[in-house]
């Protein structure tokens, strides 16, 4: 299995994501999450703890594939809130890195209306490539 992080000196310097991952493996296709809890209960205080509980969520799901936080090759994060999303986003980047580590997969953050459930403020979507089993 390969992921190769690649950032052409083009494009604007990224952070917080990759422009693009080129992945050789076995793909792993992770479902939305939200901040369910076990329960099926919304948690988390606000965005930040809500983005927390909803990228554990994801992590749980990639490490029962086999997998860890470093095969995640994309992911797509839906925000209600776009701007305090982005009022908040050291404190959502202090969570990724403390969770994720500093190797970012190819990501997009895209602005929702609302999601599944009403309370959430924040879904996490991804895809993982793991090695050849």
């Amino acid at each position: 299995m390969s992921l190769d992080r690649i950032d052409p000196p083009e494009l604007a310097r990224p952070s917080g994501f990759t422009h693009a991952v080129v992945a050789t493996g076995i793909t792993v296709f992770l479902a939305g999450q939200t901040a369910l809890d076990a329960s099926g209960e919304i948690v988390g205080d606000g965005i930040v703890g809500q983005f927390e509980q909803a990228l554990s969520n994801l992590l749980t799901a990639l490490r029962a594939a086999g997998g860890t936080p470093a095969d995640l090759a994309s992911l797509t994060i839906y925000i209600v809130d776009m701007d305090g999303y982005r009022a908040h986003a050291r404190e959502v980047g202090a969570v990724w890195r403390r969770l994720m580590g500093t190797a970012y997969p190819a990501t997009a953050g895209v602005g929702v209306a609302r999601l599944w459930d009403v309370e959430a403020l924040v879904e996490v979507q991804g895809t993982a490539v793991l090695p050849p089993a």
